[in-house]
């Protein structure tokens, strides 16, 4: 997969690559594309694990047509987990709340936050692998623990994007800070 910043700061506009040459208009420019690819990056998250999610509703199917009922429960746990996973991910601010105002998250604080979200398509691995072993559990003694997996790694996955809300405070607040605020 390309890297989504470069195909943002690719498609500007010769008027934006213009203004980037005025000092200070530049980092300006910065901000907005990384903004700009990290939203474009967050639908990506969303568009994929919301695949996820739909196949974790056919794995829910065909457990009640296989008479698996005593698993539907925690198979809801993992499936509402990725749903707020993914709404946390698809309504995440992305640069144009006034909490994100130039002074406030600078160019390599975005990026770190960029690379943050890189780093959650990383996941969607581990859980198309845990549905793949929750399919092939039927019929098996290990059907409850490949579920309790896959609940386990829901239940991770909606942590660890709370990470990324506690990275922005830090970052609000190390801005404001410097800025003697």
């Amino acid at each position: 997969m390309s890297d989504l910043f470069d195909d943002v700061t690719e498609d500007q506009d010769p008027f934006k690559r213009l203004l980037s040459k005025i000092p200070g208009f530049g980092g300006y420019i910065e901000r907005q594309n990384r903004r700009a690819a990290d939203k474009i990056l967050r639908e990506l998250i969303g568009e994929r694990f919301r695949a996820i999610w739909k196949r974790v509703g056919e794995v829910q199917q065909d457990l009640v047509s296989q008479g698996e009922i005593l698993q539907l429960d925690d198979i809801e746990k993992a499936a509402t987990k990725i749903q707020t996973f993914i709404d946390k991910v698809e309504n995440a601010a992305y640069g144009y709340s006034s909490f994100f105002e130039a002074e406030k998250i600078n160019e390599e604080e975005l990026k770190s936050i960029y690379e943050f979200d890189v780093s959650l398509l990383a996941l969607e691995d581990d859980f198309l692998r845990a549905v793949e072993n929750i399919e092939s559990s039927f019929g098996s003694d290990g059907l409850p623990a490949s579920i309790s997996h896959l609940v386990t790694l829901s239940r991770d996955l909606v942590e660890t994007f709370g990470k990324r809300d506690n990275m922005l405070i830090e970052y609000g607040k190390s801005s404001s800070e410097e800025a003697g605020e």
